[in-house]
């Protein structure tokens, strides 16, 4: 009875006041009544989350548009981007905006990823969704790359070709788990509807699950972190609608009318079709993953394409649960002091780098033609064991003899491992040309 009380109530107000109330619940549902004043200062969020959550929005309704074309069979996948391209009205627009929206929700994910670590927005109440920010930005990784396969073109049939053989270094279960994504020994029709399935359906649902979550944790956590929380003098609040609401519109436009510029001045890029029988020189990963291939060349496979990775996002977990020496909740850098150290950290990193790159290309093999376990010692497990050795003096020395704080350290050491891979993959797409030799951008 109560509930047919208010259907008959809710029916006196005009359509278009139960449209605005339907509308604004669904605000209220991602964000509270009223949120802190304080928590609206662009350099608090940049609007890092919602705009990844807006270009999710735009693959969902551009890749559906696409679907109505594209066939996920090897001898129509590319004729059916040529159709897209050539034939179907606003086809190579939409393709673009597809294209570039995957993209950017990519560096945008890894953005948000950067602030929240270096805000310390990781501690507790917020360790949970830290890790599930994690999982989506792999998710959103492996989204990106599923896709990158379905043009079936050169480019695409030879990155995920260098990417899966990756998996074979993987022991005892490399070869399978390889086997199992291609549906094969090597990249084909099994391989194409494998990621076309995981593209359209499993990973697109995994992220909406795991995002309508991570909203829902941030709400629950009183929202965005502020510098000095609870001592923090600003404890005005104020109405969601319209004030952030405003915001979060004004970000929004702005983002879709760059993604729009984007599309119509740049193409997404199509090579020829996809032939097994001729390899391209060189043949790259996707641009996300080139530092990956990158260190490839400098240390054992094992130790380049698996290890050093699962270590790195290891780290990314157990980092919540771990013990600092303090919360320095919403604060840049912990302080001036770490901020100063994560400056000199960075300028050391990108130099020393390249220079280590550069006598790794020029010094002679000193190891010669090592093989099985003797390959993976001398060429892994040495060069591996030195970089944490190292590591470990650094940190003693900082925590010992120079007093930063835990804090300052642990962005320190995330700070070298991210620029070491920033510079990594900037070295494999701009410096790296046929045979993955060395050279200047304007010669690959």
């Amino acid at each position: 009875m109560p509930n047919k009380q208010i259907k008959e109530e809710n029916n006196y107000f005009p359509e278009s006041v139960r449209t605005r109330n339907v509308f604004r619940n669904l605000i209220l549902h991602l964000h509270p009544v009223k949120v802190r004043r304080a928590s609206l200062k662009f350099t608090h969020t940049f609007g890092l989350g919602g705009m990844v959550a807006l270009l999710f929005v735009l693959q969902v309704f551009t890749g559906l548009i696409l679907r109505f074309v594209y066939l996920p069979v090897v001898d129509h996948a590319y004729e059916s981007i040529l159709q897209i391209n050539q034939s179907v009205f606003f086809g190579q627009f939409i393709r673009n905006i597809h294209h570039w929206s995957g993209m950017l929700m990519v560096i945008l994910t890894f953005l948000h990823l950067l602030r929240v670590f270096y805000t310390e927005a990781f501690h507790s109440p917020r360790r949970s969704n830290w890790v599930i920010g994690v999982v989506l930005f792999i998710l959103v990784i492996f989204s990106n790359f599923s896709g990158y396969l379905l043009p079936w073109d050169q480019l695409s049939f030879w990155a995920v070709t260098v990417m899966t053989s990756m998996l074979e270094y993987i022991p005892w279960a490399g070869g399978w788990l390889a086997q199992l994504i291609r549906g094969g020994s090597d990249v084909g029709p099994v391989t194409l509807l494998n990621f076309f399935t995981f593209h359209t359906a499993l990973l697109p649902m995994s992220v909406v699950i795991l995002m309508a979550f991570h909203f829902w944790k941030v709400r629950k956590a009183g929202g965005v972190v502020i510098p000095g929380g609870k001592a923090n003098p600003d404890k005005e609040y104020i109405n969601t609608v319209p004030h952030l609401v405003l915001k979060e519109l004004v970000v929004a436009l702005v983002l879709v009318g760059t993604i729009l510029l984007m599309s119509v001045f740049f193409n997404a890029p199509l090579l020829e079709k996809a032939n097994p029988a001729l390899s391209p020189n060189p043949a790259k990963a996707p641009w996300y993953f080139l530092g990956i291939q990158e260190l490839l060349m400098h240390f054992h496979p094992f130790f380049a394409a698996i290890l050093i990775p699962l270590l790195f996002v290891g780290m990314l977990f157990w980092l919540p649960y771990s013990r600092f020496d303090k919360m320095s909740l919403g604060i840049w850098f912990v302080s001036e002091k770490g901020r100063k150290l994560c400056l000199r950290v960075l300028l050391f990193t990108i130099v020393v780098v390249p220079i280590l790159v550069l006598s790794n290309e020029f010094i002679p093999d000193m190891i010669g033609s090592a093989s099985g376990w003797k390959a993976m010692v001398l060429e892994g497990l040495v060069p591996f064991l030195i970089i944490l050795v190292v590591l470990w003096v650094w940190v003693i020395i900082l925590y010992k003899k120079k007093k930063y704080s835990k804090n300052e350290i642990v962005q320190a050491v995330f700070t070298f491992l991210v620029i070491s891979y920033l510079t990594l993959m900037i070295i494999g797409i701009w410096f790296r040309g046929e045979g993955m030799a060395l050279m200047w951008p304007w010669k690959v």
